[in-house]
């Protein structure tokens, strides 16, 4: 799907710089590992201040049954016992092929992340998702529960969105 000339009521997308294009094509190339598993196309990668790969993950709800298996949790449960400090992850960056939902947005709050850049937004994933009742979402933009924290979370996307699209393509069934 080609969003170039999408409704203008659409999030415009955002340029990215050379450090934050690579690694969100890494949480890319995630999403597409985490389709050919079976599961729901989505990745994640968490970076820190310094450009050191910290975690990285796609969604697993498929293959283990678990609903909180989202790619962004994923991810942030592979940080656990790493020794991190809340000031290392607040300099820390999660790209996320697709913008998180509000459980993802609400685990990147309390890990305490600063920022994050996200490939496809949630207005354009509910086009391939269409009106499935089991494929509906709360329709609340990460931005909202973001603005709600106490400490700064940069939110940054939507951001190669023919790339962050692609996984996406023939997905969701009908």
């Amino acid at each position: 799907m080609n969003f170039s000339n999408s409704n203008s009521t659409l999030p415009e997308e955002t340029t990215l710089d050379e450090r934050d294009g690579r690694y969100l094509r890494k949480a890319i190339v995630w999403s597409h590992a985490a389709r050919r598993r079976g599961n729901r196309p989505f990745g994640s990668v968490i970076v820190s201040a310094t450009g050191e790969v910290l975690a990285e993950a796609g969604n697993s709800n498929a293959e283990t049954g678990d609903c909180t298996a989202h790619a962004e949790v994923n991810a942030l449960r592979a940080l656990a016992g790493r020794g991190l400090t809340r000031e290392e992850l607040a300099g820390a960056t999660l790209y996320a092929s697709g913008e998180p939902c509000v459980m993802c947005a609400g685990a990147i709050f309390w890990s305490n992340i600063g920022r994050v850049v996200f490939g496809i937004d949630a207005e354009r994933l509910r086009v391939f998702r269409g009106e499935r009742q089991d494929q509906r979402d709360a329709e609340l933009s990460c931005r909202d529960v973001f603005r709600a924290s106490p400490h700064p979370i940069e939110c940054i996307g939507p951001a190669l969105l023919d790339e962050a699209s692609a996984a996406h393509d023939g997905a969701w069934g009908s």
